[in-house]
């Protein structure tokens, strides 16, 4: 079975064939699916659909694109539904400084706010870092991030970066970059951290691997990354599916799921 750790099938590019999308998926081998939140709404829509769907759990949270709207009340709305059995992790979170569009400060404050969130309920967190690594890694150091853990996704830092990351016992999440061709840093990367450290995700609906680049990416695509890892790390596809397997079940704390076996 394989683990799929983030994508976005609350996303609006799959209101019109969202079910067979998913039933795709499934009949793909893809066993679990953390469907990763990215604002108020997604966040509500997210836990629906898990409650939807036996193989899918959910994450709640405000990407950094969109915390420029919260209140200290959306904090009191994450508690609440965090308190649902298939929401398991706070997600996703953190820092971007790609878009110039949300102050860093804001980006920054919503960001301690929503790991503290975490560190209270004892959830991991799905972290969101682009253009700004040294500042995620430092707000998640100052504000004990590392108690609870959690993923860093679609990582596009160093492979130095990620050890230290993995030091602290994070997770270092791939997607479809690493079938790129310009992925040169982050094949470094995978080749650096321990198989016991790495995630699997797509992203869908973005970020669709080689040789789908372009279209709309889901869960089925999973293969592609996992073939691409196995080849960087000397491993088979069998070992990189099952050690990311375990590697997801234990960070989401899903050892009681029945498809593990």
């Amino acid at each position: 079975m394989i683990f799929e750790s983030h994508a976005h099938y609350d996303d609006k590019s799959f209101s019109e064939d969202r079910e067979a999308v998913l039933k795709k998926v499934k009949e793909a081998g893809v066993g679990i699916i953390i469907n990763t939140a990215a604002s108020m709404k997604s966040s509500r829509q997210s836990l629906e659909l898990a409650k939807m769907h036996s193989n899918i759990f959910s994450s709640v949270g405000v990407h950094p694109h969109d915390v420029q709207t919260m209140k200290e009340h959306d904090l009191e709305l994450l508690l609440a539904m965090s308190v649902y059995e298939k929401v398991v992790a706070i997600g996703e979170i953190g820092l971007d400084y790609y878009y110039d569009t949300v102050p860093h400060e804001v980006q920054k404050l919503w960001f301690r706010h929503q790991i503290k969130l975490a560190v209270d309920l004892d959830m991991p967190m799905i972290i969101h870092s682009r253009e700004a690594s040294k500042d995620t890694y430092d707000v998640l150091l100052e504000n004990e991030g590392h108690k609870v853990g959690g993923v860093i996704h679609c990582f596009s830092g160093s492979a130095q970066t990620a050890l230290r990351y993995v030091k602290l016992g994070y997770y270092i999440g791939i997607g479809g970059v690493i079938t790129f061709k310009n992925a040169k840093k982050l094949v470094e990367v995978v080749r650096a951290v321990p198989i016991e450290n790495l995630l699997v995700e797509t992203d869908a609906p973005y970020l669709a691997p080689v040789p789908f680049r372009g279209k709309r990416n889901d869960s089925s695509m999973l293969p592609y990354i996992i073939d691409a890892i196995a080849k960087i790390k000397g491993l088979t596809t069998e070992e990189v599916t099952q050690a990311t397997w375990d590697n997801g079940v234990k960070l989401f704390r899903l050892q009681a799921y029945p498809s593990q076996a």
